[in-house]
């Protein structure tokens, strides 16, 4: 990730700011926060969000592609205006002490039940969405067209917006003539940061089973111990993207799960691996499930395992490429309503989105970074400098991420705003 400015974050002065609708935004994000659900589990986000779109009044549908809410403001003739926002929450135990902090539980996909928790900011751009529909919705003399307000289901497991499209999101509701989204990031908060070239990293998820022979741990020279081959394949795999990828291309192997077994006397009958690979190019993407696939294989081969393994694509998102047209419009926007000073650049990541599915066929789109860090979490990091305290900053995905939402909402929710009018035709 980019290092932000140096300066911390200071108080937005945006004159388009309607302190009601922000406040009311700020109560649902908070809401929100208390009441994570898992990917595929939102129901009661869904109804949430729901209503609150109903409230400011667009014609609302439910069950998209899932637990997906489309919410759709007309008015008038002329163009689309897309703007995406998240459901779901992480199976993470929340730390960070919020009076509003989740204690939420739900249950994964292996039965297993675990803490839940917004750790990624989707309560933020849910409420920056709702936000952002609320202004336009009150300036309705101001611009004509339609907006679409879209609540994706299954984000953190990359299948939403393929269930989306599966369940004809463009065919029910039109395709957009502008698709836009924003994402937390740890930038000072009153940031906003674009990108030039690759956002976000094309990434694919695995689901690896590793057969061998069960027996008791007294012999396992009778046994194929799965666990032991798991072990191998995990040390293994870090020499494909060490050892067989050029170190000119950003790649990112992770086994993120591995499960075998149920008691410690008794060796497994197979073991299971969850593994993420994530590029910035769908060639190299390519290259690296090809030898991840092949190494596994030898592996087991190698140990004398009774079956063959099984490698199974669980999901699969592109890199993310904003249209440079729609980029260069929304930033230049951006910079009209914060000041260049509040307007960053940001670099590849190999975090990845399953948003640019959502492009698929064309769709004109711009993406950007929404700072999250407030001054006083940035005064508590230890650190000399900017580059110090960067580094220890809770980032998404940790228990302790934990948005400065007095800042970053109402920043988000102009960014929104600001982005949706670059092609919402005028009143004139």
């Amino acid at each position: 990730m980019a290092p932000p400015a140096a300066q911390t974050a200071t108080r937005p002065a945006d004159p388009t700011v309607d302190r009601e609708i922000v406040a009311a935004a700020a109560r649902l994000y908070r809401d929100l926060h208390a009441h994570p659900e898992l990917s595929g589990a939102e129901e009661r986000t869904a109804a949430r969000f729901a209503a609150a779109l109903r409230g400011i009044g667009c014609q609302v549908t439910t069950g998209v592609g899932g637990h997906g809410v489309v919410g759709v403001l007309r008015n008038g003739a002329g163009p689309s205006v897309l703007i995406r926002a998240e459901l779901d929450a992480l199976p993470v135990a929340e730390e960070t002490g919020l009076p509003y902090a989740s204690t939420a539980t739900g249950v994964a996909a292996d039965g297993r039940t675990v803490p839940v928790m917004h750790a990624c900011g989707h309560d933020l751009h849910l409420a920056a969405a709702v936000g952002a529909a609320a202004h336009l919705a009150r300036d309705r003399d101001d611009w004509r067209g339609t907006l679409l307000i879209l609540g994706q289901p299954a984000e953190e497991t990359l299948r939403g917006a393929a269930a989306l499209l599966d369940d004809g999101l463009y065919e029910r509701f039109g395709r957009p003539d502008l698709l836009l989204a924003q994402h937390a990031a740890p930038l000072p908060a009153g940031m906003v940061a674009h990108g030039t070239g690759p956002m976000t990293a094309g990434c694919v998820t695995l689901d690896v089973t590793v057969p061998g022979r069960g027996g008791h741990a007294a012999t396992p020279h009778l046994c194929v111990d799965p666990v032991v081959l798991a072990a191998t394949i995990v040390v293994q795999l870090q020499a494909v993207v060490a050892r067989q990828v050029s170190p000119a291309d950003q790649v990112a192997l992770t086994v993120g799960t591995l499960r075998a077994g149920h008691h410690p006397g008794v060796i497994a009958e197979q073991a299971s691996l969850g593994v993420t690979i994530r590029a910035l190019h769908e060639p190299t993407l390519d290259r690296v499930l090809d030898r991840v696939t092949r190494t596994v294989r030898a592996a087991c081969e190698a140990a004398g395992s009774p079956r063959e393994p099984t490698v199974r694509v669980v999901s699969r998102t592109p890199v993310y490429l904003g249209d440079r047209a729609a980029t260069a419009r929304v930033r230049a926007a951006h910079e009209r309503v914060f000041g260049p000073e509040r307007v960053g650049w940001w670099p590849p990541s190999l975090a990845s989105e399953d948003f640019p599915l959502l492009t698929a066929g064309g769709v004109p789109s711009s993406y950007w970074m929404l700072g999250t860090v407030g001054p006083r979490q940035w005064r508590a990091v230890p650190g000399a400098n900017a580059a110090e305290k960067l580094g220890g900053l809770p980032t998404n995905h940790s228990p302790a991420f934990a948005p400065s939402v007095e800042l970053a909402l109402p920043t988000g929710v102009v960014a929104l705003v600001s982005a949706a009018r670059t092609l919402l035709a005028t009143s004139s």
